[in-house]
């Protein structure tokens, strides 16, 4: 039950198709071995209308990375790195970049037709 919430620097947008990044990660994240099926990968993007970060140049991507647990550690830290990986090739002039790992713990519940 993947999801993948990219925040970003509002300006981000300008540059780059952010529906293309979402097909992209959602991609990627779908063919990792430790992910049951398409259908549960959720990818989307939020963009901070006002941030400020100490490198130059100022623009970020967030990733958040929420798994149901039960994922091994080598398999969580072998998902980040992906997932760093993937947005380092998309966008590699961004001034930061950074992955976080939570768990969508119980109760998660959800309806998809």
């Amino acid at each position: 039950m993947p999801h993948l919430i990219l925040e970003h620097s509002a300006d981000l947008g300008q540059g780059h198709d952010l529906q293309a990044l979402c097909d992209t990660m959602w991609e990627l994240v779908v063919a990792h071995p430790s992910v049951t099926g398409p259908e549960t990968v959720r990818v989307r993007t939020i963009a901070a209308t006002a941030s400020r970060i100490g490198v130059e140049p100022q623009s970020f991507v967030h990733a958040t990375l929420l798994l149901l647990p039960g994922r091994s550690d080598e398999v969580r830290q072998d998902m980040a790195q992906m997932v760093l990986d993937a947005l380092d090739k998309e966008m590699p002039e961004i001034g930061s970049i950074s992955v976080r790992l939570d768990d969508l713990n119980p109760p998660y519940i959800k309806r998809i037709l």
